[in-house]
């Protein structure tokens, strides 16, 4: 039974408790589009009816996913292997033992509890008894800097619900920075911690899984103890079957995924009423290095460090690659299925890994019990920190829906393609702010802007084309031929984008002026100059599909056994043309999936 305690100063006796296994608090989207908040009882029993969690950011909603895997990993102890995982795919009542595990720790699961509150630490105290602002929780408000507009200008009060969901975030995404120090932490100089790093999954490049269902995100996300590029521990638990924190840190590493999805990096301490949350204590956890850490995280994709390497003397480290906010999963895919298309050769290893979640969702489909045409949601989430990541500047939040044979782990050739038409569509985006500078240098301007605007307009414009044209990828008989479809596509956006350039740039660049080349030489540059190096530009880019060393076409890049990597054309100077011009229509597909 969940212990309740007297609130001092209440004045009418009443007791409070805010149990989360049996009072809503975590916000789902249902499958009727409806909205709903729902205790962690509920969420379980009724996963099979709700379509995904809901967040007050995309970071929150992260955070409560692996809070509720965790719960799942504990309550069924496992699965175990592959075989154990079908089993609950095809069981509609896989969680059904859910409920008991909720029950048997259910005290451990009480926000206000006087001994084990929920994911903090009783007592917790700064020297001078301070209480400080709900600001230093919700993500949505950093100290000094509103970030979002709703809660301006400060937190004054959470409901206990409220309250429940930014104590997983703050453990998850807390910035960095001088923070108060707490009594019996050793760590404290002067009153104060001096900076140990964001929560653990601010450094990652965050990617779940997501079904069109809760159940099967969950499922999708439950990763069998016998996949070979993770390590699990029988001594692997979450934190609500450990003691409860005390104000410092013991120093000990992750156990595992039930460990590491609920990884008490902040010490965490609410100060509430019979009205809701007031205030709150906030300091240093557990820190821990994101170096090598991948065979426990299997949310991020993962790069070499020759830095950390040449530092460390250790032949191999890996950091969590993080999401770029101005970029579009789409054009980050390559960090999705990079590892398994790479020559490794010897004992280098490749330089980036894609998330092993997705590794395992590649395992799922290699050994039959997903359909290669099964379509895999991946969603994106993540944050970029300013100011010594004492601040939350943005917030990442996307997704890209993927046919599951891109992650065929014995047939790389639908991933190759699929990564070779980002870039195709990167070199045509070069070719393209190439153009803005050229008519902009035609004029006498300024060519950064417009040629940063120009980039920023290409990728919007192939932004849905290339969601839609990998969605089809799954029904795609020749994954060569399918990203020939791409290109023509990709030449048919890209030069109408072009076109409207030219006809905007004003009678200032049809006259022209006199340009010096990067080699000392004068030329007359002109808008129509400008476009005959463009087209010659977008040429070279997407080239004629299917002739002898296009892009696509056996032996060249992007193709099996081709060497290609970043896009290289474009730049500020002139170029030498390719062919002068390309077909505007004739060659441009007319099959109606290309175009959804």
């Amino acid at each position: 039974m969940t212990q309740t305690t007297e609130l001092p100063g209440a004045g009418t006796g009443e007791v409070l408790s805010f149990d989360l296994t049996s009072r809503p608090w975590i916000q789902v989207l249902r499958s009727d589009g409806s909205q709903d908040e729902l205790s962690l009882d509920q969420v379980f029993a009724q996963a099979g009816e709700l379509r995904r969690v809901l967040g007050d950011l995309a970071t929150q909603e992260f955070a409560l996913v692996r809070l509720l895997l965790a719960v799942a990993h504990d309550a069924l102890d496992g699965p175990g292997d592959i075989e154990e995982w079908a089993e609950l795919w095809e069981d509609p009542d896989c969680f059904a033992s859910v409920g008991a595990y909720l029950e048997e720790h259910r005290e451990r699961f009480d926000l206000l509890h006087p001994v084990t509150p929920f994911l903090q630490t009783p007592g917790l105290r700064t020297a001078k008894d301070e209480v400080f602002s709900l600001n230093r929780i919700v993500a949505d408000v950093p100290a000094g800097e509103p970030f979002f507009s709703a809660r301006l200008p400060d937190v004054s009060r959470l409901s206990f619900a409220e309250a429940a969901r930014w104590v997983v975030h703050v453990h998850a995404y807390d910035t960095s920075g001088i923070k108060s120090g707490m009594v019996d932490d050793d760590r404290v100089k002067g009153g104060k911690v001096y900076p140990l790093g964001t929560g653990w999954a601010g450094g990652l490049g965050g990617v779940f899984v997501e079904g069109d269902t809760l159940r099967k995100t969950l499922l999708l996300n439950l990763v069998a103890a016998d996949t070979e590029e993770l390590d699990f521990s029988p001594d692997d638990r979450p934190a609500w079957r450990r003691e409860p924190c005390g104000p410092g840190s013991d120093g000990r590493s992750a156990t595992g995924l039930r460990d590491l999805y609920t990884w008490q990096s902040r010490r965490v301490r609410l100060h509430h009423n019979v009205e809701g949350v007031h205030g709150v204590v906030l300091g240093y956890g557990d820190p821990l290095a994101w170096r090598n850490m991948h065979r426990l995280e299997p949310m991020t994709p993962w790069r070499r460090s020759p830095a950390q390497e040449k530092k460390l003397g250790q032949s191999r480290v890996y950091l969590p690659l993080e999401r770029d906010p101005a970029r579009s999963a789409w054009r980050g895919i390559a960090a999705l299925l990079a590892d398994r298309l790479e020559e490794t050769g010897g004992t280098e290893g490749p330089s980036r890994l894609r998330p092993r979640i997705l590794e395992w969702v590649a395992r799922l489909v290699t050994e039959g019990h997903l359909s290669r045409r099964f379509l895999v949601r991946a969603r994106v989430a993540g944050v970029r920190y300013g100011t010594q990541q004492s601040v939350v500047d943005e917030v990442v939040d996307d997704r890209l829906v993927m046919p599951v044979v891109l992650l065929h782990a014995q047939d790389p050739t639908y991933a190759q393609q699929a990564i070779s038409a980002a870039e195709d569509a990167d070199r045509a985006v070069r070719a393209l702010g190439d153009l803005a500078a050229d008519l902009a240098r035609a004029t006498g301007s300024e060519e950064e802007g417009p040629k940063s605007a120009a980039r920023a307009e290409g990728f919007d414009s192939l932004d849905h084309p290339y969601r839609d044209w990998l969605s089809a990828m799954a029904e795609a008989v020749d994954p060569f031929e399918h990203r020939h479809t791409w290109q023509r596509q990709v030449r048919q956006i890209v030069g109408r984008v072009g076109d409207r350039l030219i006809a905007a740039a004003g009678d200032a660049a049809w006259e022209g002026r006199t340009h010096i080349d990067n080699k000392g030489g004068t030329h007359w540059l002109n808008a129509s100059l400008a476009d005959v190096w463009f087209r010659g530009r977008l040429a070279k880019a997407l080239g004629d599909p299917g002739s002898p060393g296009s892009p696509g076409s056996p032996g060249s890049p992007g193709s099996p056994g081709s060497d290609e990597g970043d896009a290289t054309s474009g730049g500020d100077g002139p170029h030498t043309p390719g062919p002068a011009g390309l077909p505007e229509t004739d060659d441009v597909p007319t099959d109606p999936e290309v175009y959804v």
